[in-house]
């Protein structure tokens, strides 16, 4: 089933979203779901999903009010500092397991209907009560808690911004949505401007986006990093080896036992496929399924450690080019940043007051990590797994469904211009910046820091394959 994939006309934008929320073929599979505040069955693994985890285990306040908001938080260094533009660059809200994982799925859930033989009450429920309602065509695509994520987003930013995310500006057109052209980022897109349109009752007037890959799924376009890293199988040779790790196998080998079954029977894969039985079941449902019987926290911490060590080495710190193919996002973002504020010292008023831009996992990281963040004094690897307990580098933490960098300009009075970020809506400081309000510096402080990229950094070089003298 196709729901609303690609791009649509304005015109159709809230039929969609009310499509999604409605769709009976959806309905079966969302008996377990409760209201936010509601006492959460929460998976006590449940913060170590990675980036299939729930935004709510990074802000667990959310968990009573899914509105809650602090401004406090944010502390300008001055009372009259005032904010002058907001730039957001999120992730899309919870969605389906891709194809390639509802396979891993299904093999795995045939494997214990059919072989498992443990006594554990709750494996009974797995066999008896549980049916595999995951299929290949949900593909990646939004759910119902994928719409409530940016729709809830939507108004937590405008209780955080009340000045930049209002009814005002985005009637008057300061208000700009980019998307990659992914079926559940242009539905992400849309959620979010149904959050606003409903918050304020909008019903005279339509709010179109943007689909710019170029931008949002620039991974696809860096010639270099596709073919020297995503097509490179020896790129994640740490990886491999720590699935081959004694780490790894124990986890395999307590799975097994669990489901007593012979410890032949479970790969890595399906030590994957099991965790993500779990990580689905409560992010798309908020149901503490019987899969996650099948992990204890020990077990937790490897699978995160996995999938950690695979972001790290796909998409950020392991290979130059996996930031450096973020390059042209990096720089969209200054000149925006730069407009704004040459608007405003000349006394305009500042004409895109607010952009929202939409994408992936893929397309946070690589930017976090070419601005420096969440960069440990060890680089992980297949054999340093006990020794990066502490480690920042954790996309638990970092990069949970509808995950998001947001940079805040401010405008505090006579010349003085400062840059926020904040990371899932928590103020972070720029690495570099500690000894200079690093959690609100000066914007040409920021600007003098990130100088050799803002000078260079071009993806058109970046991306380039060189060839070898001899293959000319």
């Amino acid at each position: 089933m196709q729901l609303f994939g690609g791009v649509m006309s304005s015109a159709l934008w809230k039929v969609a979203v009310v499509h999604l929320t409605a769709t009976v073929g959806l309905s079966c599979c969302f008996r377990g779901q409760v209201k936010a505040g509601d006492d959460l069955d929460v998976p006590a693994i449940a913060k170590y999903f990675s980036t299939k985890g729930r935004y709510e285990e990074v802000n667990p306040y959310l968990r009573e009010d899914i509105l809650a908001v602090n401004r406090s938080a944010l502390r300008p260094p001055f009372a009259q500092c005032r904010e002058i533009h907001l730039t957001a660059i999120v992730r899309h809200g919870t969605r389906y397991p891709t194809a390639k994982n509802v396979r891993k799925m299904r093999k795995l859930y045939d494997l214990v209907r059919d072989r498992a033989s443990g006594r554990g009450s709750w494996l009974q429920e797995i066999k008896s009560q549980w049916p595999m309602w995951y299929t290949e065509d949900m593909d990646g695509r939004l759910v119902r808690k994928g719409v409530s994520d940016h729709k809830h987003l939507a108004v937590r930013l405008s209780k955080l911004f009340p000045s930049l995310v209002s009814e005002e500006k985005l009637r008057g057109g300061h208000v700009r949505f980019v998307t990659s052209s992914k079926h559940r980022c242009v539905n992400s897109t849309l959620s979010f401007v149904a959050g606003l349109t409903e918050l304020w009752a909008i019903t005279d007037k339509e709010f179109d986006h943007v689909v710019n890959d170029a931008l949002m799924r620039f991974f696809d376009k860096c010639t270099k990093f596709v073919q020297e890293v995503d097509n490179n199988p020896s790129a994640l040779s740490e990886v491999d080896q720590f699935k081959k790790g004694p780490e790894m196998r124990r986890v395999q080998e307590k799975i097994a036992d669990r489901l007593n079954v012979p410890y032949d029977t479970i790969n890595d894969d399906m030590a994957e496929a099991a965790f993500y039985m779990c990580a689905y079941e409560f992010a798309i449902k908020t149901v503490n399924s019987p899969w996650c019987r099948l992990f204890d926290e020990v077990d937790a911490k490897v699978m995160e450690y996995a999938n950690d060590l695979k972001q790290f080495w796909k998409r950020s710190y392991g290979h130059d080019i996996n930031s450096k193919s973020s390059c042209i996002l990096f720089h969209d973002v200054f000149s925006r940043l730069d407009k704004a504020v040459n608007e405003n010292q000349s006394g305009q008023q500042v004409t895109e007051a607010v952009t929202v831009q939409v994408g992936h996992a893929e397309t946070l990281l690589p930017l976090l990590t070419l601005l420096g963040f969440f960069k440990d004094s060890e680089a992980l690897t297949s054999s340093n797994y006990a020794t990066q307990t502490h480690r920042s580098f954790r996309t638990s933490h970092m990069l949970p469904y509808a995950a998001n960098l947001l940079l805040v300009l401010y405008d505090c009075g006579r010349g003085d211009l400062r840059l926020q970020p904040l990371l899932n809506e928590k103020p972070v400081t720029f690495p570099g910046l500690a000894e200079q309000q690093a959690s609100m510096p000066l914007y040409g402080d920021v600007k003098e820091h990130y100088r050799e990229l803002l000078s260079g950094c071009d993806f058109e070089t970046e991306c380039q394959l060189f060839k070898h003298p001899a293959e000319f």
